[in-house]
């Protein structure tokens, strides 16, 4: 904008705001942004960005809207802690927008703007999905070369002066961005990768692979179960509320370790598998959609009175045809309720009664089907995209890379989530997204020849952590869980019996599974002795 270069963000965002309507204003801006302005009126306006890659926490203060990055930055001292947001975090491993942990402290949720004017505050969303597949059957390649044209638009948008670079965990995005960013600057990209010592869990070889391709300067480091123990505090109270993401650990060794090497600004690759297709519970879903092509006297007579019998629940052949039945039967996206680690554990099992009477935990899946609701398309697919859109990336993963980062003092870009890309993946047929089971089709296809095969063809990993198998294994790391989960549990949150259950038994039956929930209560209790350390349950 000529005249942001002129006069200012500030005046360009005012002169925006002071002629004509608000929503409109907000629709015509591009890129990442948090927007908060008083007006000389007394009007207070606040907006973000379509992902919330910039955020914006506020709270009403008598005649005043207070408005800050950071939800503790508004709380002061002796803020209140809000139950159903423990709950949620419990449930979604954040704190999902609009609330936050602190009571009277809320965040503008991804795509929104708010006007807070005569006492009177709205919430309001500038920007839904809409979806409008092209009616007319284009050509791939015409496709392609747009893809990959606007590809390196996105990248050459996002690069700063300084060193080009971008983490590499060696999947389809992070490629991607790292050979584009050799062929828009001129100079191969500088890469950074994370491995782990443990079975299953390291893809380096990938990351290798895609390093030795596009010839970057690639860089590696492997995460130990100590820089956990020496790590884990120190990103639990950097965050403004708990946050439960355990790829937050490696994502901060690798910002380390690229800021050491002297980079200021590092490019991301998230946003592909959520914009053209590529989570593999996308094929899932589709599985459980066919079950509504059974003819409904079949489904009703028939197979669902059968496979609700105890007797084929109790027989092993048989008990994947009744879970099957039982989740196809479900809406979505009630249907994501059943691999929720909460609900699969058991609430009750794990939480106390006391905790439980102060929150509605009905909350979570009223919240995620308003979300559900408000994409304007017709298919499932681009459904599920939209929802991932909020829940996956703006309120998850985002956060993860952006906290990180912060932590570590660089900067970060999102090339995949460019305005132009957002809205060519928006005009993608469905089928090319998720052709049959194979996921993200059109984005591999348009980029064979680019990428190497094996990196086109191998399965979704990123930098998982295998925290659960080093808590098992290792002293200290064991030590800080036990002491974390014993904190939490005196303060009223969650069972005795349930931490001692998970601690000394689960944990060691499989390490992977009940590890995330070691991790999410530990980290709930890190932060705590941080931000809130008198809260208690009240009985």
């Amino acid at each position: 904008m000529r005249q942001a270069d002129q006069q200012g963000l500030r005046a360009a965002w005012a002169a925006r705001f002071d002629h004509g309507d608000i929503k409109e204003a907000i629709v015509g801006v591009g890129g990442d942004f948090a927007v908060g302005l008083r007006q000389a009126s007394g009007r207070t306006i606040l907006a973000v960005d379509r992902f919330a890659t910039g955020t914006l926490c506020y709270r009403i203060d008598g005649d005043r809207l207070l408005f800050a990055e950071n939800a503790d930055a508004l709380a002061g001292p002796g803020a209140k802690i809000d139950p159903q947001a423990i709950f949620d975090y419990l449930y979604f491993h954040v704190v999902p927008s609009p609330r936050t942990i602190f009571t009277d402290v809320f965040r503008l949720p991804a795509g929104h703007f708010a006007i807070f004017e005569g006492g009177t505050l709205t919430v309001t969303p500038y920007w839904v999905p809409r979806f409008q597949p092209l009616d007319k059957a284009v050509p791939f390649e015409v496709l392609r070369d747009e893809f990959r044209g606007l590809l390196k638009s996105a990248v050459a948008r996002q690069l700063s002066n300084g060193k080009p670079a971008c983490f590499l965990s060696g999947g389809t995005d992070s490629s991607t961005v790292a050979g584009i960013i050799g062929e828009v600057a001129g100079t191969p990209a500088a890469t950074y990768s994370i491995g782990f010592g443990a079975a299953g869990y390291d893809e380096m070889s990938y990351a290798r692979l895609a390093a030795r391709h596009f010839g970057t300067d690639h860089h590696e480091y492997y995460v130990t179960p100590e820089d956990l123990v020496r790590n884990m505090p120190e990103v639990a109270a950097h965050y403004d509320q708990p946050f439960g993401n355990s790829s937050a650990l490696p994502a901060l060794c690798c910002a380390r370790m690229a800021r050491d090497d002297g980079v200021t600004r590092i490019l991301a690759g998230d946003g592909g598998d959520e914009l053209f297709g590529g989570n593999s519970r996308y094929a899932k879903q589709r599985l459980f959609d066919a079950y509504q092509r059974v003819p409904g006297a079949l489904r009703r007579g028939l197979l669902e009175p059968l496979f609700s019998t105890r007797a084929m629940r109790s027989m092993p052949l048989l008990r994947k045809g009744s879970s099957y039945i039982e989740q196809a039967t479900q809406p979505m996206p009630d249907r994501y309720r059943a691999y929720n680690l909460l609900v699969r554990l058991g609430i009750e099992e794990v939480l106390t009664p006391s905790f439980l009477a102060q929150v509605d935990v009905h909350r979570p899946l009223q919240h995620q089907r308003l979300v559900w609701a408000a994409a304007e398309t017709e298919h499932a697919l681009n459904r599920e995209l939209a929802w991932d859109w909020r829940f996956t990336l703006a309120e998850n993963d985002l956060r993860k890379v952006c906290g990180t980062a912060q932590l570590a003092g660089i900067e970060v870009g999102f090339p995949l989530l460019d305005d132009d890309l957002l809205a060519f993946s928006m005009r993608l047929q469905p089928r090319d997204k998720l052709r049959g089971m194979q996921l993200r089709w059109f984005f591999k296809e348009a980029l064979r020849g680019f990428l190497p095969n094996e990196i086109i063809s191998k399965k979704k990993q990123g930098f998982g952590l295998p925290f659960g198998v080093w808590a098992h294994q290792h002293e200290g790391l064991r030590g800080l869980a036990r002491d974390g989960l014993l904190g939490i549990a005196a303060r009223g949150i969650v069972k005795p019996d349930f931490v001692r259950s998970l601690l000394d038994e689960r944990l060691a039956q499989h390490p992977g599974y009940y590890g995330e929930m070691v991790w999410i209560l530990t980290m709930l209790e890190l932060w705590m002795r941080e931000h809130a350390p008198d809260y208690r349950v009240n009985a």
